[in-house]
């Protein structure tokens, strides 16, 4: 799909970890592969935000809530950071509707293996359980494959603009988001978290 034309009108990029919200005319985009980002706006104060994030477990057993894991509380504070500053602009959390990206299959085949869900997996089933959990309306979604995508979330009409990147860029985007994800699980470890969050485990 053709990205509309965007003459005065403010571009933002996230990366991993970062997020963006805003309550004037931007257009904010991210390359997503195992990440997940969720746009949520609020239709009625036009107010709208992204956020784009990996969480830190390379394996999570398909019986565990994620809510008791680091990874869950890394995600919460994704969203929770995100839609407080949504709140801070004006906009009102009755009010949010969300649109989920990612979660692509770029570590391992999906599928996981035994008990377990790979990390593209993971990250959709967070974003989902969340916002069911939180009362926020996932009006649309395009999660999981085996192909990065770029995403550009317009403010006007609050459109969702993607584009599947070629399987050849996957590698080199899969092995950036295992740097990032390397350095979370450093920092968290730093912090005397749970320390049997593996990353590689085959």
């Amino acid at each position: 799909m053709k990205l509309p034309e965007a003459k005065n009108q403010l571009h933002i990029r996230i990366k991993p970890g970062e997020y963006h919200a805003s309550e004037q005319r931007v257009i904010i985009s991210t390359l997503l592969g195992s990440c997940v980002s969720a746009c949520l706006y609020d239709p009625v104060q036009k107010i709208v935000g992204m956020n784009h994030f990996l969480l830190s477990s390379r394996r999570y057993a398909r019986n565990m809530p994620y809510y008791v894991t680091e990874a869950g509380r890394y995600g919460i504070h994704a969203m929770e950071i995100l839609i407080n500053e949504m709140l801070k602009l004006g906009a009102r959390r009755e009010n949010l509707h969300a649109k989920a990206f990612g979660g692509a299959s770029l570590f391992q085949p999906s599928g996981g293996a035994g008990n377990f869900f790979c990390v593209g997996e993971v990250n959709i089933m967070f974003i989902k359980e969340f916002l069911e959990t939180e009362g926020i309306p996932l009006v649309t979604s395009d999660l999981g494959g085996d192909r990065g995508r770029v995403i550009h979330f317009h403010y006007d009409d609050f459109s969702v603009y993607v584009r599947k990147i070629q399987k050849t860029v996957n590698n080199k985007l899969g092995l950036k988001e295992k740097l990032f994800w390397q350095r979370s699980i450093e920092i968290q470890e730093q912090k005397a978290v749970d320390p049997d969050i593996s990353l590689f485990a085959s």
